[in-house]
């Protein structure tokens, strides 16, 4: 089998996602497997298809800065994206990939991984499609069907700016958005963080190459775009760049932001006393709590601090605190059903 290659290096924000869009939907039949490899010339924000724009972006913000805001056809949150990211699109048919999704990914990741412990850096699989170095992640994932074709998407994250991603988010509150900073500390990185240089992205992608041939047993040939193929891109640059479709998707709010496969940060409040809790949680438990409210209320976030979030554990620490608490204008039902709504939410990912 022959794998076409694209390599095409620093492209215009809108065509880093436009590209594989466009070959999706000119896909047929003929068209051979394809690898486009490419880095966006300038920062932007991309969302995932069903988000709803308004209430995940910070479009005051982003306008403000200049940041261009791209609805996606993949799945996933709202990402902040630029040029120190080399971005690897998949564009191939349904027979040319394992059916199952997560032998999907497990063939996608497999160059990414090999290309990154290359350099010397210890990557890793965690889950179906993450993936860690020294317990963060350093890849972000996502695949959809678009058009006739299956698409796999990732990056290579040479720096990663926090901040600017912190920033970009719609927060319902200060502390959110703190909990949303220290998150992505704790549990995002990248090759400077790991080993102090950004890597030279023309040779991690000479090694991706290579790794990817060894991967799917097969040779890749550079290529270029078909007249159809041309046509489609154009026509994907009309569309994702129009108020339209950045406006319209699925309209799903974001009850919570994922970090990654078991961390997500998340905020209940309750209106009357009011009170508001904002938490990291991992693997279930509440990792970093601040809670907000009248009174003392706020020193019942060092009582619930490492408890999983299930109402027996939370019930016992709760009473025990009003017990030693003094006066209060909430009753116990209001502070444990207020601290278990942070397990309801399905958060979305912040990096695809």
């Amino acid at each position: 089998m022959v794998i076409r290659l694209i390599e095409a290096g620093t492209v215009s924000y809108l065509r880093s996602q436009t590209i594989y869009h466009g070959l999706a939907y000119a896909h047929t039949d003929e068209t051979p497997p394809t690898i486009v490899l490419a880095r966006p010339a300038e920062p932007y924000v991309c969302i995932g298809f069903h988000q709803d724009i308004a209430s995940e972006v910070d479009l005051e913000y982003c306008a403000a800065k200049g940041l261009p805001v791209l609805r996606r056809e993949t799945g996933g949150g709202a990402v902040y994206l630029d040029s120190d990211q080399l971005f690897v699109q998949w564009v191939m048919g349904r027979d040319q990939l394992p059916q199952r999704n997560d032998r999907r990914f497990e063939l996608f990741l497999q160059p990414i991984v090999k290309t990154y412990q290359a350099f010397g850096i210890d990557a890793a699989v965690r889950s179906t499609n993450d993936v860690h170095v020294e317990g963060r992640k350093i890849v972000g994932t996502g695949a959809a069907e678009i058009g006739n074709a299956e698409v796999l998407v990732g990056n290579f994250i040479f720096d990663f700016d926090k901040d600017a991603m912190t920033r970009v988010l719609k927060a319902p509150s200060p502390a959110f958005r703190h909990q949303i900073r220290d998150s992505l500390e704790e549990y995002m990185t990248s090759t400077r963080q790991v080993s102090g240089k950004v890597l030279d992205p023309q040779k991690v992608a000479s090694v991706y190459i290579d790794e990817c041939s060894k991967t799917l047993g097969a040779r890749l040939e550079t290529g270029t775009f078909t007249a159809d193929e041309h046509a489609a891109i154009e026509s994907m640059d009309q569309r994702l760049g129009s108020h339209e479709f950045q406006h319209g998707g699925g309209g799903l709010r974001r009850p919570g932001v994922k970090i990654h496969e078991d961390v997500y940060v998340a905020e209940a409040t309750h209106d009357l006393p009011p009170l508001r809790v904002t938490a990291r949680i991992r693997s279930g438990h509440l990792e970093s709590v601040v809670i907000d409210g009248p009174d003392n209320v706020n020193t019942l976030a060092n009582r619930i601090c490492g408890l999983q979030v299930e109402r027996e554990s939370v019930t016992d620490a709760v009473r025990l605190w009003l017990a030693q608490a003094g006066a209060t204008p909430f009753a116990e039902s209001t502070l444990v059903d207020t601290i278990l709504e942070l397990a309801k939410p399905q958060p979305v990912k912040t990096t695809s």
